[in-house]
């Protein structure tokens, strides 16, 4: 049986102007540190080594199960993979060698790694107060796949009030992921705006004059923006900021937050679509709005303004918001729902939506069709549009996309499109003072971590507090020189200032780290960090992770005024 990496992430370029869109070039430093585990360790993880030939498309293996896997093949491309020529040599190891021999990252090698692609915003203070209801947050990304297709955005509104921030999860491919970083949260600000705004944004691209900015961006060196597509996505944004002034007639109005996040989300959507069927007469943007359509991306947003937290999410992503409890413990309330085949509503929905003929086939072993795991997702128009339109764009396209096998498959049972829709479940929380933080975080974190973990780990970063627990061994056979280390490591913890200045990479460490008793192992965190890319995937996905700090005192005031 064959092994690859998974599908879900393929390209993250490193931020310049002159570096085309679909770069191969890893921000993260993990090709730095190689020193690979050696002897016993590699003939077990090289014993059944393969390779690919087809980018988007990845054959199950005993160690990457089919349910990690976002988007699953159809079993006549498993062909595409074959045995890596000379694997068996990878097996051999050092005969001379009369014990393994053991390879480790030193602790700097891996905060290098895990550091790399971490930022932190301070919301500024005015007059020595913080007026925001939110203090700041923390953000990095772990890549899995070479390169990375997880994606994160935020930004301030400056034409309204309110903090947008996001993840993204892409798969067959970071074009969608990309594109949807940087177009989203636009059409979200437009969708916001009052008409007076709107109008004063177009009289100004009319007569020529500079616009207002719509959004201040959080932005880490890694988050860049395409410059070969803006004049394209402007036009678009454009496009759509016009008929909201032609709908509206000027009468003020409240905006409905709710709406406005469903209504940006699905016009988006459309729009990738509407551009990758229209085409460009520019070859590399022709090429790039095909890549965005045929491969997808989840998404899932938080905006904040003032106690009115509302979360919009389209697949498996999640919002996780830590409560801190009277007595100091931490709880977890969830903010979102993931849109799969675990979700009953979801599978409902899906059957609904297609004739009753089709209620054993819309769904296959927990899939979209058999193939998609999430039930919600840009792009992705393989399950949208119909086969003609399908067959039409690719053969008035590039070569590139007439030549890949990936977007000339059909799915099977595919009768009455769409299957698949961009439309979000919007979530409304008003804050509380005992509200204090907010996980956004992709799928690659909740298939590590449970979301308690998840919300006590950051809870106690932040507040400097170890909530004290028996230590549990789980059934574990411990000696006594093993619990006199884990009591001496928690005792190093409660005494020591954390190592990590940023509460995503805090829990990143350990996420990758943590071992069977909960605690961070250097030696386990050490040996996945020095995994090479084809490697990785097997073990975990992209982790992506903001962690938003709420301002409890801000909180309190809007209570008290009320």
């Amino acid at each position: 049986m064959c092994v690859c990496p998974g599908p879900r992430r393929i390209g993250i370029p490193v931020r310049s102007s002159s570096l085309p869109l679909f770069s191969d070039a890893m921000p993260a430093p993990t090709q730095l540190f190689f020193p690979l585990i050696r002897n016993c360790e590699l003939s077990r993880i090289y014993g059944t080594a393969c390779y690919c030939h087809h980018k988007h498309l990845c054959c199950s293996s005993p160690y990457i199960p089919q349910s990690r896997l976002r988007y699953t093949p159809h079993l006549a491309y498993s062909t595409f993979c074959r045995p890596k020529e000379n694997w068996w040599q990878y097996t051999q190891g050092r005969k001379y060698a009369s014990t393994p021999q053991k390879f480790y990252l030193t602790p700097p090698q891996v905060n290098s790694i895990l550091k790399a692609n971490e930022y932190s915003f301070k919301v500024p203070e005015f007059d020595g107060k913080n007026v925001s209801s939110v203090l700041g947050f923390d953000s990095n990304q772990l890549p899995a796949n070479a390169p990375i297709e997880d994606r994160r955005s935020a930004a301030t509104c400056l034409q309204t009030r309110g903090m947008l921030l996001g993840v993204f999860d892409g798969h067959a491919g970071c074009a969608c992921s990309q594109a949807v970083s940087e177009r989203l949260f636009y059409y979200i600000a437009v969708s916001l705006l009052p008409h007076e705004t709107l109008l004063e944004i177009e009289n100004a691209v009319e007569s020529g004059r500079a616009l207002l900015p719509i959004l201040q961006w959080h932005k880490h060196p890694n988050d860049y923006f395409s410059k070969e597509a803006s004049k394209l996505y402007f036009n678009s944004l454009r496009t759509y900021w016009q008929e909201l002034i032609d709908l509206n007639t000027g009468e003020s109005a409240d905006i409905d937050v709710k709406e406005a996040l469903i209504n940006a989300f699905k016009r988006l959507d459309n729009d990738i679509s509407l551009e990758a069927q229209v085409g460009d007469p520019n070859s590399f943007l022709n090429y790039l709005v095909l890549r965005v359509a045929f491969s997808g991306a989840t998404a899932c947003v938080a905006h904040v303004d003032g106690v009115d937290l509302h979360v919009a999410n389209t697949g498996d992503s999640r919002a996780m918001l830590g409560v801190q409890e009277e007595d100091g413990s931490w709880s977890a309330v969830t903010l979102s729902n993931d849109h799969n085949a675990q979700n009953e509503r979801e599978l409902e929905r899906l059957k609904l939506e297609h004739p009753k003929n089709e209620a054993k086939s819309v769904v296959k072993q927990d899939r979209l069709l058999g193939l998609l795991m999430p039930f919600r997702a840009f792009g992705d128009v393989k399950f949208k549009w119909s086969i003609d339109l399908q067959k039409r764009v690719i053969e008035s396209g590039p070569d590139q996309l007439n030549d890949n096998e990936y977007t000339k498959f059909i799915p099977p049972n595919y009768y009455t499109p769409p299957y698949l829709t961009a439309e979000p479940e919007v979530t409304y929380h008003r804050l509380r003072p005992q509200d204090k933080f907010l996980v956004l975080a992709t799928d690659g974190l909740w298939e590590t971590m449970h979301r308690q973990d998840v919300v006590r780990i950051v809870g106690e970063y932040l507040t400097g507090m170890h909530h004290q627990q028996p230590i549990a061994v789980g059934g574990y056979k411990v000696t006594l020189g093993q619990m006199h280390g884990l009591l001496t490591e928690r005792r190093a913890k409660m005494s020591s200032v954390f190592e990590d200045q940023n509460a995503a990479t805090h829990l990143i460490r350990h996420a990758v780290g943590n071992n069977e008793f909960g605690t961070v192992d250097h030696e386990r965190l050490s040996k996945m960090l020095s995994l090479p890319e084809e490697l990785a995937r097997m073990y975990r996905d992209d982790i992506t992770i903001i962690v938003v700090q709420f301002n409890s005192h801000v909180i309190g005031a809007y209570q008290n005024q009320e």
